[in-house]
């Protein structure tokens, strides 16, 4: 599916193709029209490229990475390729981000007021960095629930989520990464196709994209903050086991020791042959336990 728009008459005549299906034909047809490199095209049909800006003489070739967040920590990666050149701006669309989308179909109705190339692309630019909002927002939710979650009851569901923020935090700043390295790129460009009214709009770009990147590394901080809490608390639980286990055996040391003994088939041992023996042994192995507890509590073993 393809759509275009002309600028106004009496201007510079700008126009914007918006290919939504990068197997659109009209893409191949465009290419002749407007001499783009093949490899360019290829770039278009091959998804899981990364931000990235190259120019030629002709005409800038921009990637740009718009990421969705399908569940908690489920990020999905498209991209929003970009061609602009003196008289057109063509932007390729290889995902169904319902974000850029909306975006898109935002500026279309707004196109014609304005019909410069560059600020177009200063626009998109500045949709798809904003987009990244909601999704970091939502990173900060997700390692606040993770972070009480740990210190209350660190179950392994809870290190599984942990491991999953981490690699959506993995992408998400492998994607920022690479759209800085573009926003600063453009900000420092001498090419005519980006006037110089809009470097500092262009340095805007770059101070979000900034931002939300040392947004992402603090988050990445929490992150392996909870995964120590995480450690420490299981640790924790293992040593209380084991120092109750430890307890109750060191208690129970001294019955062990006297129903040994008297188990033993000798001669000789004190009231082995009592009527009152069960009960003196008894009394015995219960006074020597309370004894043992007391000499535990006063050394505050627990």
């Amino acid at each position: 599916m393809s759509d275009e728009a002309q600028g106004l008459p009496g201007e510079a005549m700008v126009e914007w193709h918006e290919i939504r299906d990068p197997a659109d034909p009209q893409l191949d047809r465009l290419a002749e029209r407007y001499g783009l490199h093949p490899l360019h095209i290829e770039d278009c049909r091959h998804r899981d490229q990364r931000a990235k800006i190259e120019e030629l003489d002709e005409y800038i070739f921009i990637v740009l990475k718009p990421v969705e967040c399908g569940g908690e920590a489920e990020l999905e990666a498209s991209d929003l390729d970009i061609f602009l050149g003196p008289n057109f701006v063509i932007t390729v669309q290889e995902g169904n981000c319902v974000a850029v989308a909306r975006m898109l179909s935002t500026l279309r109705t707004s196109w014609g007021t304005w019909t410069r190339g560059d600020q177009l692309l200063y626009r998109i630019m500045d949709g798809v960095v904003d987009s990244y909002l909601p999704t970091i927002d939502g990173f900060s939710d997700t390692i606040d629930e993770l972070e009480d979650a740990v210190l209350d009851n660190p179950t392994p569901e809870a290190l599984q989520r942990i491991f999953a923020m981490k690699r959506a935090l993995v992408l998400m700043r492998r994607v920022l990464g690479n759209t800085r390295d573009v926003a600063g790129h453009l900000q420092r460009t001498a090419n005519e196709l980006i006037a110089a009214d809009l470097w500092p709009f262009l340095r805007d770009v770059y101070d979000h994209v900034t931002r939300n990147l040392d947004t992402i590394e603090t988050q990445r901080d929490l992150l392996n903050g909870a995964l120590d809490i995480y450690l420490s608390s299981v640790s924790n639980r293992m040593n209380s086991v084991m120092k109750t286990l430890t307890i109750v055996g060191t208690i129970a040391l001294p019955a062990i020791i006297i129903t040994g003994m008297y188990g033993m088939n000798v001669e000789g041992l004190p009231y082995a042959h009592s009527p009152y023996a069960f009960g003196i042994v008894g009394a015995a192995v219960g006074i020597s336990m309370i004894l043992l507890l007391l000499i535990l509590k006063r050394l505050h073993w627990f």
